[in-house]
């Protein structure tokens, strides 16, 4: 972690099947990326007095007939609550998408960043302490650089820390090499 902290509450990542593993952690706020079709998970029940934000699109980094990309509303959708955030007692933030490998890392690493201009590279070292297994949709990412105005900082750092995880990971990364995501792959590895 950085001598100075990012973020002065907790962030915890994960997918769907951990998120009750996060129950009774002192979460006291949730953001929730779901596909749009998908059912609200009925785990967040028992996280009491727990703040919620959910958004709905499908982890895409291109657009494909029948789904929802992310778009510029998300991102700045994303952006207002990390500044409501800024405002509220937060003590613990719980992350989540499907998988706890893309959409919620995305969020996290844009989160992290937002109030730390300049410390873009940061963000992406603190996101592989947080999940060690990431690779953050970029769509999202370069969204944000650019609403962020950060000039393609952003979007180095993810490009950065995708080519650590390709070093680190390489057999997750095979799955990225042969699926829709194989754009990234180039993108991080040339």
């Amino acid at each position: 972690m950085p001598a100075d902290p990012l973020l002065s509450f907790a962030v915890s990542i994960c997918g769907l099947d951990e998120i009750v593993l996060h129950a009774g952690t002192g979460v006291t706020h949730a953001l929730s990326i779901l596909d749009p079709e998908w059912p609200d998970p009925s785990v967040f029940s028992v996280f009491t007095g727990c703040r919620r934000e959910v958004f709905r699109f499908h982890d895409l980094i291109d657009d494909e007939d029948g789904m929802v990309a992310p778009a510029s509303a998300d991102i700045r959708g994303l952006l207002a609550f990390g500044g409501r955030l800024r405002e509220q007692a937060v003590g613990h933030l719980l992350i989540h998408c499907h998988a706890g490998v893309s959409r919620s890392t995305a969020s996290a690493a844009i989160l992290l960043a937002q109030f730390q201009p300049g410390r873009e590279s940061d963000a992406f070292v603190e996101l592989a302490r947080l999940r060690p297994w990431s690779w953050p949709n970029s769509r999202m990412v370069e969204l944000a650089d650019a609403l962020l105005g950060r000039q393609g900082r952003l979007v180095a750092a993810l490009r950065a820390h995708h080519a650590r995880m390709i070093e680190a990971w390489p057999d997750k990364v095979e799955l990225i090499r042969e699926g829709p995501r194989a754009r990234d792959f180039r993108f991080a590895a040339g």
